[in-house]
């Protein structure tokens, strides 16, 4: 076991040894969702219809929200939902006839993180009534934390206005009221009314046909977890890449992401055949602004994707490969809490692996494996010792923001170890009975290591013991065993990085030109720490990348010119910040800047003139590291 690993182990079991000695009796349920208000215990909800009117000149959605909700106990009369800066106008009970009862409602205290509930008291009418509908009449906040409007000049086109929204973690309570939970799924139907020339788009029954005319009509007849409802509406178009598969898009962007995303069908089709049928209907895109916080969003039947993609070379195209991938894991399975996240995102980040193997190659799948392990490494050093386990105690704190990225590689190195021991072909008749056993059902870690007791470990060639596996579940660092990836290409561009470092190549003897984005990535990260900014300059100016067009080369390269304040591409750092709202690529340029002991202050400003433009999760995100750091 590595040193360090052992230490963080023994600290953890120090901790658990205090608190015993203590007396303390620990309540934790891992099970329990603590980032709801709502009773799911007493009531369910099973569908939702909303019927709402976008105001882009108020930056409001209003209207209201009928939730059908199943009694689980007879005696309640009490519904908590949870809401997030919205006005209740109103609240009615919906009786099967048509008839409506007043509903009484208050509003409760507010949380930092989890917003306020709404109590609604049953009138006398619900008394014996298993099955309930409950109509809320509301209208959200301009500070909705889900929801973005755009004007028309933060567009692709700059005429016309856009509105998107983002769910996940707990923001779908920004803008519907209801049990905001993973652990409760819906179906859910709309009415959506807007302005006549622009197109409303859901993660619902999109039609591609669909005329514009200011009302349009939404069904998502399969159950979904709260987070992933999804709605924009701005001047965008359809462009179809297959049978099932499509792009909308601002018409200034369409042609690129037509161009870039040409494989869409192809990876649809390839996934079917290793991880089995697609439920969901159509597998279309939906191409945002820049201020889109993420790479892609896998709102079902309508992935949200960042335009920081449109590299002009496919080159990042993994990303609707891990988007596509959530068809099966998270969407089909899905978390029963946000400590279990790793379901989602690790499972998904080892199907895009295998996904993206069929489509390119092994060699450009073992470069984003070995980068993926680095960022891990780098994950381990900052991220807190009770946050390292895949499954960590999560009962506090901000979902959207409590492990890095660790439930994603440690998560995809974890199933990788699994395939490694059992073998590709006995894995993949895992996943998909996995797949069959669990779909449109919500899973905890403890029931996922059940499963795959049941049906792996247990098996009589099993190399892998339950212990091991919890191990990776509920500890701390990365067990010895883990498998390491390799790849050749990034070992030839760290020896180049070397070798340029002391004078043995120049820079004219760097064939860059031919590298993949990876490779370029890795060649930056291996640069000495003691290189002097007149090297840099050199090597800006030989290879460019200040000028690059592909933004995660950016990211890379700009994280460097902040660590090591190369000051002469300060400039063109900052407009990288100004053009890119994605948090992954402008995030850690931000804590880069803020922590190499000059800078604090220019962040700050740089992100005073910046922030506008970004949507709510992101800002908000910058904003705390900024408040906190230190110079």
């Amino acid at each position: 076991m590595h040193s360090k690993v052992f230490w963080m182990i023994l600290a953890a079991m120090l901790l658990s040894a205090c608190s015993e000695k203590t007396g303390e009796q620990d309540l934790y349920d891992p099970a329990h969702d603590y980032f709801t208000f709502a009773n799911t215990d007493q009531f369910v909800t099973e569908n939702i219809a909303l019927d709402l009117t976008v105001d882009f000149e108020a930056e409001q959605l209003g209207g209201s929200a009928t939730l059908t909700m199943r009694r689980l106990d007879t005696d309640a009369v009490d519904v908590i939902l949870d809401t997030r800066d919205l006005s209740i106008n109103g609240a009615q009970l919906v009786l099967a006839e048509g008839e409506t009862h007043p509903v009484d409602f208050r509003l409760g205290d507010t949380d930092e993180i989890k917003g306020t509930p709404l109590f609604l008291r049953l009138p006398d009418a619900a008394a014996s009534a298993t099955k309930i509908a409950l109509r809320i009449l509301y209208t959200t906040s301009p500070d909705s934390t889900a929801l973005q409007w755009l004007p028309p000049n933060l567009t692709a086109g700059g005429k016309h206005p856009l509105m998107f929204s983002q769910s996940q973690a707990i923001h779908a309570r920004s803008w519907v009221p209801l049990q905001d939970t993973p652990a409760v799924r819906i179906t859910y139907e709309a009415t959506v009314r807007t302005q006549p020339e622009l197109l409303a788009v859901m993660s619902a029954n999109n039609d591609p046909l669909t005329p514009r005319g200011g009302e349009y009509h939404f069904k998502m007849p399969q159950p979904i977890p709260s987070y992933l409802m999804a709605i924009a509406v701005g001047n965008i178009f359809f462009a179809p890449l297959g049978e099932e598969t499509g792009i909308y898009a601002e018409p200034e962007l369409l042609d690129a992401s037509v161009f870039e995303f040409a494989d869409t069908q192809e990876m649809l089709e390839q996934a079917e055949e290793i991880f089995g049928p697609y439920e969901w209907g159509r597998y279309d895109l939906l191409v945002l602004p820049p201020s889109f916080p993420y790479g892609g969003m896998e709102n079902p039947r309508l992935s949200f994707i960042t335009p920081s993609l449109l590299a002009g070379d496919r080159s990042l195209v993994s990303v609707i490969a891990h988007e596509l991938a959530h068809s099966w894991s998270g969407n089909l399975v899905t978390n029963a809490t946000w400590r279990d996240q790793w379901l989602n995102e690790g499972t998904t980040s080892y199907l895009e692996a295998r996904l993206m193997e069929v489509i390119y190659d092994k060699n450009r799948v073992d470069e984003e494996r070995v980068l993926s392990y680095r960022e891990l490494l780098l994950d381990l050093e900052s991220v807190p010792l009770d946050m390292q386990a895949l499954a960590p105690r999560l009962d506090s704190g901000d979902p959207d923001d409590f492990q890095g990225t660790m439930h994603y590689s440690k998560g995809e190195l974890l199933l990788t170890y699994l395939e490694n021991a059992f073998g590709r072909s006995a894995f993949d008749r895992f996943l998909k009975m996995y797949f069959d056993e669990f779909s449109f059902g919500t899973i905890t870690s403890e029931r996922f290591l059940d499963y795959l007791d049941q049906h792996l470990l247990q098996t009589e060639t099993s190399k892998v013991s339950r212990a091991q596996v919890e191990q990776w579940l509920y500890q701390p660092g990365i067990p010895d065993d883990a498998p390491v990836p390799e790849s050749s290409t990034l070992n030839a561009a760290e020896a180049m990085a070397k070798a340029w470092a002391v004078g043995e190549v120049d820079v004219g003897e760097i064939a860059a030109a031919g590298w993949s984005p990876q490779t370029t990535r890795h060649f930056i990260n291996s640069l000495p720490a003691e290189l002097p900014a007149s090297r840099l300059a050199e090597l800006d100016e030989g290879l460019g990348f200040s000028a690059t067009r592909n933004a995660e080369i950016g990211r890379t390269w700009f994280i460097q010119v902040a660590e090591r304040r190369y000051t002469p591409a300060y400039e063109q750092l900052e407009q990288f910040l100004n053009r890119f709202g994605r948090g992954r690529l402008i995030y850690p340029v931000y804590v880069a800047l803020a922590e190499n002991g000059t800078d604090l202050g220019l962040a700050r400003e740089m992100f005073r003139s910046a922030r506008g433009a970004y949507h709510p999760v992101t800002e908000v995100r910058i904003a705390r590291a900024l408040d906190e750091a230190v110079q």
